[in-house]
């Protein structure tokens, strides 16, 4: 099926584009690779998105986006993008499309493209891992919180999302093992502070994850103390990665240029040597990766692309 515009990702910054466009009267289709909301959606709770002044839990800030798309006539799909290629050059009014998007189970074309697909989670790269991943190992304390009332479990990780998660997972875990590989972290004090008043979080500095074990889920860790060079085996029954992203960048890889992180170079429009493909959100290279600068990206993309259209008549 043909559309006028594409945007691929359904976080803050693909739901901003899709709004903008089906506001504007574009045939619009959004497809979301994640199944609903980007990173947001894994959030317990936002308090640095404007207009909350009790903050918002991440799921419901990303309904309402997607609400709000929809309102405006946008039809959200729910696929894996695999590739995006070119196609025939835009031939203008004869309404021609120039890119074409593939999912697995199907394919479309659209004049523009905005592609906000957004980061994956890193992983640690440590033996037994990939056999427990979705067994034990988790990327979303939000998410699978629950499923560990009253288990041991750890989080590995410095960042702000880490110990935000560590603390939000003290609700329902008995215990919390917060494992971060330097001796500071890199988190703001806001939530340092509530880690550290926390009874339930046990704190692992210096230490890193040397192999995950267990039967037919996890069963523990063996970790490693930096300082010491001493190795432990830790009984958990959940593992919670906070250790980085990667950018979600192969489905356009040939079609963009990226830096030495993989993250996509952008011109101050979102424009990128592809025409008709803009790309926005955390997967292109900027300062800040905030819920406030994606929307801004997603808004002067579809700006960018409603200019391009336009300008082909």
């Amino acid at each position: 099926m043909n559309y006028d515009i594409i945007v691929v990702g359904g976080g803050p910054a693909g739901m901003t584009a899709a709004i903008y466009a089906g506001r504007a009267g574009w045939k619009t289709l959004l497809i979301d690779p994640m199944g609903g909301g980007g990173q947001p959606s894994m959030a317990d709770m936002i308090y640095n998105y404007p207009g909350f002044p009790n903050g918002i839990g991440g799921p419901e800030l990303m309904d309402l986006m997607a609400r709000q798309a929809k309102a405006f006539g946008v039809k959200i799909e729910y696929e894996e993008v695999i590739r995006i290629t070119q196609e025939a050059q835009d031939s203008g009014a004869s309404g021609e499309a120039g890119l074409k998007v593939s999912t697995g189970d199907a394919e479309y074309t659209a004049r523009a493209v905005v592609y906000a697909a957004g980061t994956l989670p890193r992983k640690l790269g440590v033996s037994g891992e990939e056999k427990y991943l979705a067994k034990g190992i988790s990327f979303c304390a939000t998410c699978d919180g629950a499923l560990f009332r009253d288990k041991v479990v750890a989080v590995v990780g410095g960042g702000d999302s880490a110990l935000s998660e560590a603390v939000f997972l003290t609700q329902f875990a008995k215990e919390v093992l917060l494992i971060h590989r330097r001796d500071e972290y890199r988190a703001g004090a806001a939530n340092v502070k509530l880690v550290d008043q926390n009874p339930k979080i046990k704190q692992l500095k210096s230490t890193v994850v040397e192999s995950v074990r267990g039967d037919e889920v996890l069963t523990g860790i063996s970790v490693r103390d930096l300082r010491t060079g001493e190795v432990r085996d830790l009984e958990v029954q959940g593992l919670f990665l906070y250790v980085g992203w990667m950018p979600n960048v192969e489905p356009v890889r040939h079609l963009v240029e990226t830096d030495e992180y993989g993250y996509v170079l952008t011109n101050e429009d979102m424009s990128t040597k592809t025409p008709g493909l803009f790309v926005a959100g955390d997967v292109r290279r900027k300062p800040l990766r905030q819920i406030t600068t994606a929307v801004g990206d997603g808004a002067v993309a579809v700006w960018s692309a409603e200019k391009y259209l336009l300008e082909r008549g």
